[in-house]
């Protein structure tokens, strides 16, 4: 089969919707599909295209042997007017973008942006094809509940966006359970339609390791008990509990090393120097396999979310990165991301926003390094037996494969055409 992905976020960026799309990516390719790719120029997370790219309203490439179209974006971060010109500029340059690549039997759209929908259905029509809406986030759900978008016309007219674009697909994909039974059961997504494809992990790019001491040398860790955090800093990780955490700590070994970027960082960086934590470290983002050399020199990695009924049905990738490389987790959250680790036995769980619980965490791994290494070992059992890319895809493959053969000829979209 050949599948056109659709999506703003993509490699060389650094983030957890990249990292999912390039190994769905990889997978598909080794099975033997055909994968072409229409994206934007790279400036996540940090708003700014990135050296090699800038200036230029289209250009074409291949990653790992795939070819790539990138489109024109107004590059920003954060919320407001600039985040939606950020989205509204890639909507529409991507259509410019499917018109230059072959006719494919299903176009793979990552959600959000929530508005790469109109894009998708207007590329499938043309080609009288369906579009798979593969949802990582419930938007505008999330806006609301984290009080990013007041109640108005505007998120009314999201929803309603978001209603279209369901039923529009001729697929929706839903990355945690808890996602898939909201489609269900509150959104309305025919049961036909509905596919799962949670988030998996590469393991062999993140594995056990002996610790890398040239890299502890680099950075000053020799003798240290890292606490590792791995991924993007926005505000839904509410990390300034991580931050709290570390005044109740009383072994002085123990470091927090922050990696990543995002909205969030800059305001992080300013608050362990106003409350003096010397040891809080910031790095700046950098490929997987340094994230797994890292992982080599680390106690524990750490996950956060704020305190939202949204994150209940929340899985971070970055989990599964810690627990691939035989490393406890340190999960500070509710839900099913709560559910897997204690399920698995990988790590210890702290409610949101409770930083003297993620101390007390943090003091009984560091205390006790028998029972960090079993739920370190436990970890990476359970994502060799449940959670390689390659059996996750392969499930998603065959669960399209099922639907696409008991459902009727695709819906209207697939009679109309632009």
């Amino acid at each position: 089969m050949r599948f056109l992905f659709l999506t703003q976020y993509f490699p060389p960026e650094i983030g957890a919707a990249q990292v999912r799309l390039a190994s769905v990516i990889r997978e598909l390719i080794r099975i033997g599909h055909q994968v072409e790719v229409v994206t934007a120029m790279p400036n996540y997370p940090t708003g700014q295209v990135f050296d090699g790219y800038r200036g230029k309203i289209w250009f074409e490439e291949f990653w790992e042997g795939v070819r790539v179209y990138r489109t024109w974006i107004y590059p920003s971060m954060g919320t407001g007017v600039k985040r939606l010109l950020n989205y509204f500029s890639f909507m529409l340059s991507a259509i410019g973008g499917l018109l230059h690549l072959q006719r494919p039997d299903y176009i793979f759209v990552e959600s959000p942006p929530l508005f790469l929908s109109i894009t998708a259905y207007l590329a499938a029509s043309r080609y009288r094809v369906p579009f798979i809406f593969n949802v990582a986030d419930l938007w505008p759900d999330s806006v609301r509940q984290l009080g990013l978008m007041k109640e108005g016309p505007l998120l009314r007219l999201a929803e309603n966006l978001e209603a279209w674009s369901y039923a529009k697909a001729g697929f929706v994909t839903a990355v945690t359970e808890g996602i898939y039974k909201i489609l269900l059961e509150e959104k309305g997504v025919p049961e036909r339609k509905l596919l799962y494809l949670p988030n998996g992990v590469d393991t062999e790019v993140f594995r056990p390791l002996t610790p890398d001491q040239a890299l502890a040398e680099e950075l000053g860790l020799q003798g240290k008990k890292v606490i590792l955090y791995a991924g993007n800093h926005g505000y839904a990780h509410g990390l300034e509990v991580a931050l709290q955490a570390v005044q109740y700590l009383s072994d002085p070994q123990i470091v927090l090393l922050l990696i990543g970027d995002g909205s969030e960082k800059p305001r992080l960086m300013r608050m362990a120097q106003e409350m003096a934590l010397s040891n809080v470290r910031f790095l700046d983002p950098q490929p997987p396999g340094y994230i797994a050399r890292l992982y080599s020199l680390a106690l524990a990695g750490l996950s956060t979310l704020r305190d939202s009924p949204l994150f209940e049905m929340t899985r971070p990738v970055k989990i599964f990165a810690g627990m691939s490389c035989a490393k406890p987790i340190l999960y500070v959250g509710q839900g099913e991301g709560a559910r897997l680790i204690e399920a698995a036995q990988a790590g210890l769980v702290s409610k949101p926003e409770d930083p003297q619980a993620l101390a007390r965490n943090i003091m009984e791994l560091a205390r006790n390094p028998g029972l960090a290494s079993q739920l370190g070992l436990n970890g990476r059992r359970y994502v060799e037996e449940n959670l390689s890319w390659s059996s996750l895809v392969r499930g998603w493959l065959k669960q399209l494969e099922q639907k696409t053969s008991g459902s009727p000829k695709q819906d209207s979209m697939n009679k109309e055409s632009v």
